[in-house]
């Protein structure tokens, strides 16, 4: 079954709407911003963790648009009253239900690891507003013992909830375009793309970041690599469907033909992974640490992924098998 006329929010076949791509876009970059700030800390011996404006970023990257996310979807359940039964009653067979079980345990080890770079800050707050839990510090310092197996487990939970995003939409077997293997890696590669730029942008707003810091160089080594592999796996992505024959011929077709393929080419191509790239390897050093040119970067590459997420979640949808 194919759409003739191009309607971009509202197709026959729609089941998930905007509200999901928000979701989507959301958990990669929380995902993003866990997996830079872990990787900027294991590979740099820092003094105090807390300190730090990548690992703060991470902190608040990393909790608060998967809340925020968790609670557009909650709100957006037929009986969001309900919610908690998702919560606790497991499914093994649903995709959203692993989803669920997946978030819990992310938060809970996100919680534990920012207990323990947060160690000094927490204990003053307690000692200053809540004496009688003292206690509390018993066991950030058996957290603090296990800190290196936190961050291990933390970063892979934190990709896999990246990949996850794809596994959720390529869940929908009755979508051409949506049942594909690239999508997991294609949404981890643009998610970590994401929780760079949001890295960056939650910086320089504050006001804590140099642009030529160590820092900066840091997290520019990884731009390039990442949206080199989000343009190859964008290929597969199309290339997968153009070989695939039958009904993904079809929707490669609907997807980048209409409404949804301008977004594609101008939102995704052009302004999210082309501009960026060009701007990371040909400019000079000297205008790529310039923190205007960081923001409008970061900005770009932010519109670029959540363009990605509308782009696949509503294009794939135009096509049913």
């Amino acid at each position: 079954m194919t759409l003739d006329y191009p309607v971009p929010f509202h197709t026959p076949n729609l089941v998930w709407d905007s509200t999901i791509a928000i979701y989507l876009f959301l958990l990669g970059i929380s995902s993003g911003a866990v997996q830079l700030a872990i990787a900027y800390k294991r590979s740099n011996k820092l003094e105090n963790p807390s300190k730090n404006w990548i690992i703060r970023a991470a902190a608040v990257l990393g909790s608060v648009p998967t809340l925020i996310g968790l609670t557009l979807l909650i709100f957006h359940l037929a009986r969001p009253w309900t919610f908690w039964k998702l919560m606790f009653n497991y499914q093994f067979n649903s995709v959203m239900s692993m989803g669920v079980m997946l978030f819990q345990v992310y938060m809970l080890f996100l919680v534990c690891w920012c207990v323990v770079i947060f160690k000094e800050e927490i204990m003053a707050l307690i000692q200053r507003f809540m004496p009688k839990l003292r206690f509390i510090g018993s066991i950030i310092n058996v957290l603090e013992r296990v800190t290196s197996p936190v961050e291990v487990i933390l970063f892979i939970l934190a990709a896999v909830l990246g990949a996850y995003t794809g596994f959720l939409l390529s869940a929908l077997i009755s979508y051409p375009m949506l049942n594909n293997p690239v999508l997991p890696a294609l949404f981890l590669a643009s998610g970590t793309s994401s929780g760079i730029a949001a890295t960056f942008l939650f910086i320089l707003i504050a006001g804590k970041l140099k642009g030529d810091s160590h820092e900066s160089h840091f997290i520019h080594k990884f731009e390039v690599p990442i949206m080199v592999t989000e343009l190859g796996l964008l290929v597969c992505f199309f290339v997968g469907l153009y070989f695939g024959g039958g009904q993904k011929v079809v929707a490669l077709h609907n997807a980048l033909s209409g409404f949804w393929g301008a977004v594609f080419w101008i939102g995704v191509f052009f302004i999210g992974i082309l501009i960026p790239l060009i701007a990371n390897m040909f400019v000079s050093d000297r205008l790529k640490f310039n923190k205007n040119f960081i923001i409008l970067v970061s900005i770009f590459d932010l519109i670029g992924v959540l363009c990605l997420r509308y782009f696949i979640l509503y294009a794939g949808q135009l096509t049913i098998a």
